[in-house]
């Protein structure tokens, strides 16, 4: 029941829906207190609402959010104990004494503060944003100061309103001890420090503590770019959820030949970008990029079919290629928006007949097979366990955007494989890593999710306590507890590195700071390798385990796991690399042969259905690899989704991408020629020309067709 009752509330943990209840039942205990009048009972239930809101406050609960909605804001909410405040001391019998007016007109002026304080704040954190956010680029040519002092702007309206807290006591002191003067210092006090803390935002507003303006930044901007001169872009546009898309690509990026870039439209993403040594260049105002200077870039790369994408597909100097941010036989893999960039880059030769079959208006000869050069990281299996009981990966894609019973095995088949997993005979560990979209549209896939971590923690601390893990667990606890101490020392030299420390800097300093730095990127590459290390030593290897965030990866996982559970998506493409036994689930009840027939990822897989019955055939493959009947067919499959092994996947990515960069050279410069041409001489006479022949027209309307109505093709692109 609580746990419903979170859900519907969309709290994040029970004290959160305890503290939202304490401030819905205190509210009025304050409001029947002042009536009564009874100053204990006011003080108590006053101390709770300020407890209740400060802590909902401090936890980001979505509950404030909603509160605002439906005009219980943070300011009403203030305001309406201060009312009562001064309800309680009319009620007291001071209602003609001078403590009244004075705490009447004190409440006023507090309010009155309020406005110049928002204000300031507000100016603030608007002239302390730049119109782009950058990292490994030198902003040195624009001058950026130091940001304002986190404590002043970060929950200032929530602290500026928190100092009424002084008056608040004083006044009940004296409405207790009939003492004015404990009244009109606590009143004195809390306007005090209202005009001080508006005086301490003061200086940050002067010229010279705020960010230049936007025109500023932008030349600054293009001055970087004209000397860097990036010839290969990874555009990417989304939610923030949707960050795993690009994040994907950083290290190839960083493979990349040429002078790679990566612009991005969210500001969101942005913030939730892995370290990377290539330049980042974040522009969420579509005229601000579509001013700047990008005509060195020739290929243009994008890993996601979303609507800002046009703002770059408009650049006739550069070509422009779908790579996608997964190789799987879903509908999305064969999306016809596909047919607007000028290659489409597959994995393997399955891609290109996706799209032949799907037949969606993308040509066979726009198809580049280049294989995936971010499965690099993935090792390949032994064909024996890592450890001495087998590692069983459940990793199911989300909802999808409609009810398709085929989209996840999470709905109808979720909690089956869970549980079997769980319970099979021959002990093995679960691993579940759910889609990072999961339970974002459906409720009902949100629920499901719920219980299947609650089965698997349960599980996981059941077998804690089970005496056949105990002689295992005492010689374990010293490799943990070092595990441990590593992974918050690692930690906190990733937040040191990252900037996380640094609580004060804002977005503008933290772009002003973030230059290229190739040893810094060593470091982190080398922590994050020890990071992994580490998490994995933390727990006992029989221990299972509900892994969520970006850490540790999908790959990780991968490589710490014998045999994978999951459905029609990349991750059942990407694990075939590992070359070890999978399951995917028949979520939609097709049958195990038209499953095959239609989507090729399976043809070497153990079919499931929803009731997860063949699971057994799955830990009998990793238990003994005799009975693995499928390893000859996992590596060809492999072959025929990703792409021969030799060349490597990087060397085909990068000869597509020299490829097609010349092609966009040779349009370019043919550009050039045409408009470089004179005009036809005019007739010989004076006569009235003839009128052209059928065939002359056709090639005047084709010549005015191609040549564009301006000159500015070669030019610096510009909106």
């Amino acid at each position: 029941m609580i746990s419903t009752a979170i859900r519907l509330a969309r709290v994040g943990s029970g004290s959160e829906l305890a503290a939202a209840l304490l401030l819905g039942l205190s509210f009025p205990c304050v409001m029947l207190a002042a009536i009564l009048p009874n100053i204990w009972l006011f003080a108590a239930a006053a101390a709770v609402t300020y407890l209740a809101d400060t802590f909902l406050h401090r936890r980001g609960s979505y509950l404030v959010n909603r509160l605002a909605k439906v005009r219980a804001g943070l300011s009403i909410r203030f305001l309406i104990r201060q009312m009562l405040l001064v309800l309680l001391v009319a009620r007291s019998g001071l209602g003609e004494d001078r403590i009244f007016y004075v705490t009447v007109i004190a409440v006023l002026m507090f309010y009155g503060l309020q406005a110049p304080h928002g204000a300031i704040v507000t100016l603030l954190r608007l002239r302390r944003r730049l119109p782009v956010v950058t990292r490994n680029i030198d902003l040195g040519a624009i001058r950026i100061p130091d940001a304002p002092p986190r404590k002043l702007l970060n929950r200032s309206a929530e602290k500026m309103l928190h100092l009424d807290v002084f008056a608040m006591v004083g006044v009940i002191v004296t409405l207790q001890t009939r003492d004015n003067i404990y009244g009109f210092a606590g009143l004195g006090l809390s306007l005090l420090l209202a005009v001080g803390y508006i005086a301490a935002l003061l200086p940050y507003m002067r010229p010279s503590r705020l960010v230049p303006p936007a025109d500023k930044v932008l030349a600054a901007v293009d001055e970087w770019l004209g000397e860097y001169r990036p010839t290969v872009m990874l555009y990417f546009s989304g939610s923030k959820e949707s960050a795993y898309q690009v994040n994907m690509w950083l290290d190839t990026m960083d493979k990349m030949e040429g002078r790679p870039l990566i612009v991005l439209r969210e500001r969101a993403i942005a913030n939730q970008l892995a370290p990377t040594a290539v330049p980042v260049l974040c522009v969420p105002g579509g005229v601000h990029l579509m001013n700047l200077d990008l005509s060195t870039v020739r290929v243009a790369l994008y890993a996601a079919n979303v609507g800002k994408n046009i703002h770059m597909l408009r650049v006739p100097t550069m070509k422009h290629v779908f790579i996608g941010h997964g190789d799987s036989d879903k509908l999305a893999s064969v999306n016809p928006y596909s047919k607007a960039y000028d290659e489409v880059w597959t994995a393997g030769r399955a891609g290109r007949d996706r799209y032949a079959l799907a037949d969606v208006g993308v040509r066979d000869e726009d198809i580049v097979e280049v294989g995936r050069p971010q499965l690099a990281p993935i090792e390949k299996g032994t064909g024996s366990p890592k450890n001495p009981i087998p590692t069983v990966l459940y990793a199911p894609t989300w909802e999808g955007w409609d009810d398709n019973p085929g989209n996840t095995s999470l709905l109808l088949a979720g909690e089956n494989i869970i549980k079997r997993l769980l319970n099979a005979e021959q002990p093995v560990r679960v691993l579940y890593k759910p889609h990072p979209f999961t339970g974002t549209r459906s409720a009902k896939a949100k629920a499901v999710h719920a219980r299947i971590i609650s089965l698997v923690e349960k599980a996981a601390a059941a077998r804690g306590t089970d005496a056949r893990w105990a002689k295992e667990a005492a010689g374990l606890r010293e490799r943990q507890s070092a595990a441990n101490a590593e992974l918050a020392r690692i930690q906190a030299r990733l937040n040191e590195l990252s900037g996380v420390s640094e609580g004060g800097r804002d977005e503008a300093e933290a772009s002003r700071d973030a230059k290229a730095d190739p040893a810094r990127q060593a470091e982190l590459a080398r922590l994050r390798s020890e990071w992994n290390t580490a998490y994995w030593q933390s727990f006992p290897w029989w221990e299972h385990r509900v892994i969520s965030g970006a850490e540790p990866r999908l790959y990780d996982c991968f490589n710490e796991s014998d045999a994978m559970v999951s459905d029609i998506s990349s991750v059942v493409s990407d694990f075939i690399a590992s070359g070890k036994p999978y399951a995917v689930t028949d979520s939609a009840e097709l049958g195990a042969e038209e499953f095959r027939r239609q989507n090729t990822a399976v043809r070497a897989a153990v079919i499931l259905s929803n009731s997860a019955e063949e699971l057994g055939q799955l830990l009998a493959a990793v238990a003994d690899p005799s009975a693995d009947r499928l390893a000859d067919d996992r590596h060809e499959l492999k072959r025929y989704l990703l792409g021969p092994d030799e060349p490597t996947s990087i060397e085909q990515f990068n000869a597509a991408a020299r490829a097609l960069a010349v092609k966009s050279e040779a349009r370019n410069v043919g550009v050039e020629e045409r408009l470089a041409e004179p005009a036809e001489a005019p007739a010989p006479d004076d006569s009235v020309p003839a009128e052209p022949r059928a065939e002359e027209g056709l090639e005047t309307s084709k010549d005015a067709r191609t040549e564009p109505e301006n000159n500015d093709l070669d030019s610096p692109v510009r909106g």
